[in-house]
């Protein structure tokens, strides 16, 4: 990828801060910053309003085809409007699993009927979407899934029983793409569906699992006797893992380049406060502060070659690789950011704002939160598990029967 920016590219970024500028003021001025992980709960209506605002002015699923509703950018062009949105401190998306994950999925593996029915919802974000992947025993082993369906063959439906765990922000959707197991006596990757489910039904229990943060944007999923419809199946009934992995493919894209602008800004606070207080003339701490600053700057600009790999059609071995190795060094990096920035505030870091109740500063939030990186989506051990196995071929890790 050549990372000089032409004219055009340019001119675009230029109409993306303008615009956001523009827009980000009034009624909106207020949801800077707001949302993001472990801060989910923040202004959620207000920033689904927001989130439409952008969609009437076509600024969602800027990646996506033209022809499904989107602006069909170029992966350069989608980097500058990651990366200027979050340098304009723009609230955090409420549908990045429907837009990000769910969208580029059904491009490339559904039927022209579910792309009518579903690209506009997400692209309007008329429709929200949570991800039913991880259960109780199924987590980053996925080939465990237990969860199950079966066709009633009096109505054509899927009926589905089982329970999910860690589904982000299954509260606020109305639609969850499910794994279910739909082959009996079926094993690990065999014989599994991916299934679109609509949570409003009897057959659904949503429960929010409270956080250390404050919030609860993770939850537990109960299905008893839910059901979709007959063709709400992407790809072949079975043949659903490949689907699975397939939107996998899909959650380290270039919105990633704009994740690491945030935490730049959240390096800058932890360095702000260290002068504020003086811990900047630690030895120590100074060394730490400068060390992540660096750091950071090699993570982004791993991103971007990763990025290079696959515009250059390298997506296969050396793109995965690519995928996992970004997704242990920013996961590992928040992480200790957090831990730095623990240490900067010192005793005042241990106690919780004096304004009455459970209230916690950004920081406090910070470190809960990314002690959460190394897990989800995907931990650190599957990540190192891919590079060695599909990657560096080495022998696949031993399982217990």
């Amino acid at each position: 990828m050549d990372l000089t920016e032409s004219a055009d590219d340019r001119a675009f970024r230029e109409e993306v801060r303008t615009w956001l500028a523009d827009h980000l003021t009034g009624e909106w001025a207020a949801l800077r910053g707001l949302g993001g992980p472990g801060r989910e709960h923040e202004a959620h209506d207000e920033r689904l309003a927001w989130n439409r605002h952008l969609a009437e002015h076509g600024w969602t699923a800027v990646g996506w085809p033209t022809e499904h509703g989107g602006r069909g950018l170029s992966l350069w062009q989608q980097v500058i409007f990651h990366e200027e949105y979050a340098r304009a401190d723009a609230p955090a998306g409420v549908n990045h699993l429907g837009e990000q994950l769910l969208g580029p999925t059904l491009i490339a593996f559904g039927t022209e009927e579910q792309k009518a029915r579903f690209l506009p919802e997400i692209v309007a974000v008329r429709e929200l979407w949570a991800q039913g992947y991880s259960e109780p025993n199924a987590g980053s082993d996925l080939a465990n899934v237990q969860t199950r369906a079966r066709r009633d063959e009096s109505t054509g439906e899927w009926v589905i029983d089982g329970q999910k765990v860690w589904t982000s922000l299954a509260h606020l959707s109305d639609w969850c793409f499910v794994v279910a197991r739909t082959e009996a006596g079926s094993t690990r990757h065999h014989g599994l569906s991916f299934l679109l489910v609509p949570l409003d039904q009897e057959g659904v229990e949503v429960r929010p699992i409270e956080q250390l943060t404050g919030g609860s944007e993770f939850n537990e999923v109960f299905f008893t006797g839910a059901r979709t419809a007959g063709d709400l199946v992407v790809g072949e009934p079975g043949r659903g893992w490949g689907v699975a992995m397939g939107l996998l493919g899909f959650e380290r894209g270039v919105s990633t380049l704009g994740q690491t602008v945030g935490f730049a800004r959240e390096l800058d606070t932890v360095i702000d406060r260290a002068k504020a207080n003086g811990s900047i003339d630690d030895p120590v701490v100074r060394d730490r502060l400068a060390r992540m600053k660096s750091e950071l700057a090699v993570i982004r600009s791993f991103a971007l070659r990763s990025l290079a790999l696959v515009e250059g059609g390298q997506d296969s071995a050396a793109g995965n690789g690519a995928g996992s190795i970004f997704k242990l060094a920013w996961a590992n990096w928040h992480r200790d950011l957090g831990e730095v920035a623990m240490d900067v505030a010192g005793a005042d870091g241990l106690l919780a704002r004096p304004t009455g109740g459970y209230d916690l500063d950004d920081h406090q939030r910070l470190f809960l939160f990314s002690r959460a990186d190394t897990l989800y989506g995907g931990s650190d051990e599957v990540q190192k598990n891919i590079l060695a196995e599909r990657v560096l071929g080495l022998p696949r890790e031993p399982r217990g029967a």
